[in-house]
């Protein structure tokens, strides 16, 4: 069954006592068919305190991953060792993904998004001592980056498996959208400050200052949320992996999920920056600011589209075309010898990967029952992880072995081709419709769903 729809998570168990009431009738009219309220998420406050909180973690670590390339390629001059970043961040997720998502069903989230947070601060604070102290090798880094992917492992599932609990399902997708758009509010300026402190310090030291005081600040508003009414699940070992058993079940969910893996996996330029902003075109770190925050920029203003023009009709087939676009404008950035046209075509890649962002992740929160989040939203981040980190080990090989230019241009051909095949192989995700529980129960997903969960459990 939908959480939407079981009778242990209606929206007023699920919401704060204090605060978290909407603040007008915004709920109310539109579950009444009336005119769209694009703002209504932001009428909780349990929801901006949260999005504050999560604005300031993704920005303060956006800065650091700048500094971090940059810092690392300056010392080596290497494209493997910008690809080793993110394999430092993944192998963690990995090996545990399983016991961050029964973390995220057994303890209360706030809470282990508090310790995450903070850990993130003291991983910061452990770069700026280290760049402090002289470095004449990049080991001592990755030992961060190793402990910044643990933490990962618990603080992507209770991130996700939070959100739901903040807003009525009614308005979760609009929900979905702002936060998608925050997050690449923040992909933009972590980046585009991170290259200017980066680059007027000479150093990477005013960035990781930075990063660890937003942080810290993230954790005093993270601290400030109250959320009551959340799902514990089931103790044994068992249940650690109930959440992967489900995903393989529900084939919508794992044809979302998985062709996001592959494509992003194919078609991932971020790691190369470095290179181009200092081989190819001649940019500086400032430049490579201006890359870093390119994709942000295309991303958080299509979010801003889809929260005020939700997506009606066909979310489906149109989630599938933009995942195409996503590699055509890869091949464009990955040919590209002018800084203007390569940020262009970044900007295209992030509106275009935007889309495919708030489809999946509106659809497995709506199609997994709340105490099962946790443990879906950990394989979801497992998906994720390989595409983005593992995505980076990839793209810095075949740099490595062909060069950065034909290293993206292959990416991006793969990614066309890997959607060809999921329209083939996945065809119900092909046919998706409207981003609703009522559509999603239309398509007999729910119930589908309902037997995975009894299956799993």
């Amino acid at each position: 069954m939908d959480s939407t729809d079981h009778p242990d998570n209606s929206a007023p168990d699920r919401l704060a006592s204090e605060g978290s009431a909407p603040e007008s009738s915004a709920q109310e009219s539109l579950a009444q068919g009336g005119k769209h309220d694009a703002l209504a998420a932001f009428r909780h406050r349990n929801f901006r305190l949260f999005t504050a909180a999560r604005f300031l973690v993704i920005c303060g670590i956006e800065m650091q991953s700048l500094a971090v390339g940059w810092q690392i390629y300056s010392i080596t001059r290497r494209p493997l060792d910008l690809g080793l970043v993110g394999l430092a961040q993944f192998l963690p997720g990995l090996m545990l993904f399983w016991l961050g998502g029964h973390v995220a069903d057994r303890f209360e989230r706030r809470n282990v998004l508090l310790c995450c947070q903070a850990g993130f601060a003291l991983c910061s604070l452990a770069l700026l001592g280290i760049t402090l102290r002289g470095i004449h090798g990049v080991g001592p880094i990755y030992c961060v980056l190793v402990g910044m992917g643990l933490i990962r492992v618990f603080n992507g599932p209770a991130g996700q498996a939070f959100a739901p609990l903040l807003v009525p399902p009614e308005i979760f997708p609009s929900a979905a959208a702002w936060g998608s758009g925050v997050f690449n509010a923040a992909t933009i300026m972590g980046p585009l400050v991170g290259g200017l402190l980066y680059a007027a310090g000479g150093s990477p030291v005013p960035v990781y200052l930075t990063t660890a005081s937003a942080l810290l600040v993230a954790c005093g508003l993270m601290s400030r949320l109250r959320v009551r009414g959340l799902q514990k699940g089931k103790r044994g070992a068992t249940e650690l992996l109930a959440g992967f058993r489900y995903v393989l079940k529900n084939r919508l969910i794992l044809g979302s999920i998985s062709l996001d893996l592959f494509a992003v996996l194919l078609g991932g330029a971020v790691a190369l920056l470095p290179v181009y902003a200092r081989e190819i075109l001649m940019a500086g770190p400032r430049g490579l600011g201006l890359l870093r925050a390119s994709p942000g920029m295309g991303a958080g203003l299509m979010a801003l589209v889809l929260a005020n023009r939700p997506l009606r009709r066909h979310a489906g087939a149109k989630m599938m075309a933009c995942v195409a676009a996503f590699g055509v404008f890869t091949i464009v950035f990955g040919v590209s010898r002018n800084l203007y046209l390569s940020m262009a075509a970044l900007f295209l890649v992030g509106a275009s990967d935007m889309v495919s962002v708030i489809v999946r992740s509106t659809l497995v929160q709506l199609a997994t029952p709340d105490e099962m989040r946790g443990r879906v939203s950990a394989v979801n981040m497992l998906f994720i992880g390989t595409s983005n980190e593992f995505g980076q080990f990839e793209s810095g090989i075949t740099a490595q072995w062909w060069g950065a230019v034909p290293a993206v241009i292959v990416g991006g051909v793969g990614t066309l081709l890997v959607v060809g095949l999921w329209s083939m192989l996945f065809p119900a995700l092909r046919r998706v419709d409207e981003l609703t529980p009522e559509s999603l129960r239309a398509a007999n997903v729910v119930p589908v769903a309902e037997q995975d969960l009894t299956d799993a459990q």
